[in-house]
């Protein structure tokens, strides 16, 4: 077993190696560009750490790694057309460096090259894989569609939304970790069991994002603090914030997310302080830490030795302490 920056530098490595250099320049150079942005790598990092945990080979899983990656950055091309982001990873987004036809036809183009590194695996592998990956990108596509339909609805529920943030991020996660299992050849329990592990920190991986795109440090996040506010999602800490809120509370909160205004960052500052004081900033915190425990209770059936158990745990516990 490597260390989990020991997993980022060879992903990184083999990312370097593997880049896209193809002709036409006008449909690569997004594809690259948005790439060579940097991000946590979380999700390779998982397919590659897994591999090695079912005493297989993290070298054989950089391909498989490498999908994963290619196919994340897919959905944040278009998730950023979508939502008319102006930043990723605190740099111009690839519609806004170039154009929307380009973010359209350029993240086109990475679903299908994250298909294609599947290719070099052996048969029976390469089905596994290609069947995990079709079911779990299907899910991304609703989760993303839920998203879109919670933005004009005023009746989400806390469950509708945990099954949004399921589909949209934390599948991929649990997919990742299962791709890891399968090139080291484990048995499907095993899978099944890491599957679940990376599900529900795969959730409050997101309920963090969440809880940082309102009191993050833009400065270490990367994006818009207060994008979600902005667009009038209907997050974890807004329902929570309804819940919890007394009457005056919540017509101020529900007039704030159903009023065009200028003014953005007062808006802004506004809604944060209804977050604290109805308790919602805190409850997220406790949602966040709750479904990180769920993880850990799964890696008690895990047929892995202790050390790789707590390799996992602090992996997880790493992940939720963080500011970005």
């Amino acid at each position: 077993m490597l260390s989990i920056e020991k997993y980022q530098e060879a992903f990184l490595n083999f990312l370097k190696t593997n880049n896209f250099e193809r002709q036409p320049k006008g449909l690569y150079n997004p594809v690259n560009y948005i790439l060579g942005l940097g991000g946590k790598r979380l999700r390779p990092v998982l397919t590659l750490m897994c591999a090695d945990i079912f005493q297989g080979s993290y070298q054989k899983a950089l391909k498989a790694a490498m999908a994963v990656e290619v196919f994340h950055n897919f959905t944040l091309v278009h998730d950023d057309i979508m939502d008319d982001a102006p930043l990723r990873r605190g740099k111009v987004t690839v519609h806004e460096k170039w154009d929307i036809n380009t973010g359209i036809l350029s993240g086109d183009a990475m679903l299908i090259l994250a298909y294609q590194l599947f290719e070099d695996y052996d048969a029976n592998t390469f089905k596994a894989l290609t069947k995990l990956f079709s079911e779990t990108a299907l899910q991304v596509c609703e989760g993303q569609q839920y998203d879109v339909d919670f933005e004009t609805r005023n009746d989400v529920t806390i469950a509708e939304y945990l099954t949004m943030i399921e589909y949209k991020t934390a599948v991929l996660v649990a997919a990742a970790m299962q791709m890891g299992a399968i090139i080291a050849e484990a048995d499907i329990k095993n899978q099944q069991s890491i599957y679940q592990f990376g599900r529900n920190l795969g959730i409050a991986f997101q309920l963090q994002d969440d809880y940082l795109d309102a009191f993050g440090n833009p400065e270490t996040f990367g994006k818009q603090v207060g994008g979600d506010i902005i667009e009038n999602k209907k997050t974890y800490l807004y329902l929570k914030a309804l819940e919890f809120a007394d009457a005056n509370e919540k017509q101020r909160l529900i007039h704030l997310f159903n009023t065009e205004t200028t003014k953005t960052e007062e808006k802004i500052f506004a809604v944060k302080e209804l977050f604290k004081s109805t308790g919602a900033a805190k409850a997220t915190k406790q949602a966040v830490a709750e479904y990180t425990n769920k993880a850990f209770k799964v890696l008690e059936v895990l047929d892995i030795s202790e050390d790789k158990k707590q390799l996992l745990k602090t992996f997880g516990s790493n992940l939720m302490r963080r500011n970005v």
